[in-house]
């Protein structure tokens, strides 16, 4: 037999439209039974199209927490809908983010006494937020004892720019709040130099350029950016990107990019808008494997994008500093493996970038 929270026995019933509503002094808990038009659909789906206030994600935490059940059971994430099933959905607040300190390995190419520069991996977030709570970049940064600014977010002591969680390389960390504040406006001013390495789909015609489009959010896919000009875009920000071919490999081109600006995903937002997204970046329209003839090559989980070099004036001397991130080796592998099946030779590859390993 099924038990269930007393705060669920205790609830007070009341009506409300297709769906039932009781009402505790800690979540709302919601009934409804599938219909046949709902039958085959992922409860998911089906639970956050009902409920606007909440998002899919929060709903798959509430499965995960055995607080929606389906005919009294607990509901599996993908569970599909059967007509007549009895769906309860007891919808709670997210608790509140915390910053917490974990013992994870860092790589620091840099630190003194105000600043600290990481080499981010790839698949490391750098602050906790929706859905992320564990495994970031200040957490691990706290699991060192390490002193942080405390100037800006609680959940991101430290932190004055960011990386997207598929791309390695160099963020720096401010440790005290006058380095923050430095360091900021320097990024503000664009007075931080920014040097990634990427490589995109298709042969870009030129050998070098320029991209000099306003970057906005995606009206229509909230978890994109967008600079396509056939969209009016809200609130949209300049943002302008340097690239220079290193070199060409089968239908893809490697290059050297410089920001200008520090807009969200701009490198992948502005050459998906060119018609040549990052490698590996499928969100941005990039293919999920990538083929040379008849080879396909190993999906590469991540972006081929790498923060290889970063330039900034010391917070507190002024003294210039140059720091520069080795290209990881599952991009130095995925470019050997891309040789390979091109027929390229893979020493004219590393030539090219021999300023970046």
């Amino acid at each position: 037999m099924l038990l269930r929270p007393k705060s669920i026995q205790r609830a007070i019933h009341r009506r409300c439209y297709n769906h039932r509503v009781r009402q505790s002094h800690e979540s709302a808990i919601h009934e409804f039974v599938a219909a046949e038009s709902e039958a085959g659909q992922r409860l998911d789906q089906q639970i956050a199209s009902r409920f606007g206030n909440i998002s899919r994600t929060r709903v798959q935490e509430l499965i995960e927490a055995g607080l929606v059940l389906v005919d009294s059971r607990p509901a599996k994430g993908s569970h599909r809908l059967r007509a007549g099933e009895r769906i309860q959905i007891q919808i709670q607040p997210r608790p509140p983010l915390r910053a917490e300190a974990e013992s994870i390995p860092l790589d620091i190419l840099y630190e003194d006494d105000d600043v600290l520069a990481v080499n981010k991996p790839a698949g490391m977030t750098v602050h906790a937020g929706a859905g992320t709570t564990r495994g970031t970049l200040v957490n691990a940064l706290l699991g060192r004892g390490q002193a942080l600014s405390r100037g800006g977010d609680a959940l991101r002591p430290g932190i004055v720019h960011r990386l997207d969680k598929d791309t390695s390389g160099i963020i720096l960390v401010a440790k005290n709040d006058a380095a923050q504040a430095k360091l900021s406006e320097a990024f503000r001013q664009r007075e931080v130099k920014k040097t990634y390495v990427a490589l995109v789909q298709g042969l870009l015609k030129e050998d070098r350029g320029t991209i000099d489009l306003a970057i906005a959010r995606d009206p229509k896919r909230r978890t994109r950016m967008t600079a396509r000009r056939s969209i009016v875009l809200g609130n949209a920000r300049e943002a302008r990107t340097d690239w220079r071919v290193l070199t060409r490999v089968d239908a893809t081109s490697l290059l050297e990019v410089q920001l200008h600006t520090g807009r969200t995903h701009q490198i992948r937002v502005h050459f998906s808008a060119l018609r040549h997204p990052v490698v590996g970046d499928t969100l941005y329209g990039a293919a999920a494997q990538f083929h040379i003839g008849k080879i396909t090559l190993p999906p590469l989980h991540r972006n081929f994008l790498h923060a290889a070099k970063l330039g900034f004036a010391q917070p507190r001397a002024g003294a210039w500093i140059d720091l520069r991130a080795p290209l990881p080796q599952d991009l130095r592998t995925f470019l050997q493996q891309l040789a390979t099946a091109a027929g390229e030779s893979p020493e004219r590859i590393d030539a090219a970038l021999a300023a970046y390993l």
